[in-house]
């Protein structure tokens, strides 16, 4: 490490992000160069099937355009969870927020001409 240099810093610049350093630095406080690759995060099973539902709520349906512009803010597109929907995560979910983005995607670049 250089001098004066951060090991933040030195986390950044091996691309990490900034949960990433976190992770990382709480969970090898001393050298966490001597641990990264080593990491250890136990795991404790899995959650609960209803902290994996997504909720209702986010844009309304009557808020956006037919191309999925926000009637209130040309120009701004919505997508994937921040429309208002329910749907068990997974496939599904997944599959429709991949689709609303690339609809909303397919008129921001129409609009852009």
């Amino acid at each position: 490490m250089k001098p004066g240099e951060s090991t933040a810093n030195r986390l950044r610049k091996l691309g990490l992000d900034r949960a990433q350093i976190a992770l990382v630095m709480e969970f090898s406080r001393t050298d966490p160069f001597a641990h990264l690759k080593h990491l250890y995060i136990p795991l404790q099973g899995p959650r609960p099937l209803d902290e994996a539902i997504s909720t209702a709520g986010g844009i309304a349906w009557d808020a956006l355009a037919a191309d999925l512009e926000l009637k209130a803010l040309p120009g701004t597109f919505a997508a994937g969870e921040m429309l208002d929907w329910e749907a068990p995560t997974g496939g599904y979910l997944l599959t429709a927020a991949w689709a609303t983005g690339r609809w909303a995607g397919q008129a921001a670049a129409r609009r852009l001409g």
